[in-house]
Formats: C-alpha cells, sequence, structure tokens
C-alpha cells in the first residue's frame, strides 16, 4: 500500500471518529407510532448499552457508516467546519430493521419557523420536513430516491434560511457515500431484532 492511501486511510478514520463522537443514542427526528416505540423501547434498554459511542463499520471519501446501539448508520459532516456563529452540519441515513435509509440532517443553523429547507444531489432537488436545527425526509419513496441520488454522486448541499432570515448552505461531499450507504445497510441486518 502506498503512502498516499495509507494517509488517505487515516482521514477517513479520522473523520469517521469525529462522526461517531457526534452520534448520539436518541436520533430520532421525528415523533410516528413508530418513534415512540423505539423511544418506549430505548428506555428498557440499560443505560450502559446506550452511552456506548457508536462504532466506525466502514469510512470512504467523507462519510461513515456507523453502529449505534439500536441503528445503524451512513453519515457525513458539512465540508465547512463549526465557527462560533453555526455549528457543524450533519446528514446521515439510518437503517434499523424496519427504516431503511431515512435521511435526517443537523443543519448548521436553526431554520427560520415556516421556511423550505432543501436537500439537493446532483440537480435533483428533495423538499424535507425541519424544525429547527434539525431537517429529515418525508417517506420511504423519497429515502429511495435520495439513496439513489447518492449512489449517482455529484454535489450535495442543503438550503434553508436561518430564524435571523438570512439565506445559508451546508454543503457536503458525495465520496465515499455508496460504500457507507452499503455498510450501514449491511450493519442494520445483523441488528439484535427489535419489540
Amino acid at each position: 500500500m502506498d503512502q498516499n492511501a495509507i494517509g488517505k486511510i487515516s482521514i477517513d478514520f479520522s473523520l469517521a471518529r469525529h462522526l461517531a463522537e457526534m452520534s448520539g443514542p436518541f436520533r430520532i427526528a421525528k415523533m410516528t407510532p413508530l418513534n415512540c416505540s423505539i423511544a418506549i423501547a430505548l428506555t428498557c434498554v440499560s443505560a450502559p448499552a446506550l452511552a456506548r459511542p457508536p462504532q466506525v463499520v466502514a469510512a470512504a471519501g467523507r462519510w461513515a457508516a456507523l453502529r449505534g446501539a439500536v441503528h445503524c448508520e451512513a453519515a457525513s459532516l458539512a465540508l465547512l467546519p463549526a465557527s462560533p456563529m453555526r455549528s457543524q452540519g450533519r446528514a446521515s441515513l439510518s437503517f434499523d430493521r424496519r427504516r431503511h435509509g431515512q435521511f435526517a440532517a443537523s443543519l448548521s443553523r436553526a431554520t427560520r419557523a415556516g421556511s423550505s429547507v432543501m436537500l439537493t444531489i446532483g440537480d435533483t432537488p428533495f423538499l424535507l420536513v425541519a424544525r429547527g436545527p434539525l431537517a429529515w425526509s418525508r417517506g420511504p419513496a423519497q429515502e429511495q430516491a435520495i439513496v439513489a441520488a447518492l449512489r449517482g454522486g455529484g454535489a450535495m448541499r442543503i438550503e434553508a434560511r436561518a430564524a435571523n432570515g438570512s439565506r445559508f448552505i451546508d454543503r457536503y461531499s458525495t465520496e465515499g457515500s455508496p460504500t457507507a450507504i452499503d455498510a450501514a445497510a449491511a450493519c442494520a441486518t445483523a441488528l439484535p431484532a427489535g419489540p
């Protein structure tokens, strides 16, 4: 293995470790009957099991596959790092026995109430559901289309209006996303059966 490849691997795993540190066991973005039952199940699981940080399953490019206590995810950090004015943006696709690629993003800023949040991958736009600094996909059909668009590559960005009315864009690289998606989906098949 040449030195450039070794450097690339260490960069990938360094990013993956950072993604794992930013993950938490409670990544439920909206309360649906399914998420409510997951939340109830989480209260029955021992606290030490939930306190463990996610395990890095695979890392490629700017994406990593992470295994948590109750789900696996393919995740990436926004290209622009955090600053005093903005948080670090984070996008992920969650997989478990029931979800197959639910998209969620922690935006760099809280959104203005009632404003639209648009995810664009390549030339394909996706209107997301949003509340505060969180945004997520609208359902299984949209999730499948997002996964397909990520596999196709191209630029990825999330655009919205901040609470103060200014427009902001969180940009992401799609490099490595197919590998992370495949690893997270495979990881989910090995998760214990839920309630």
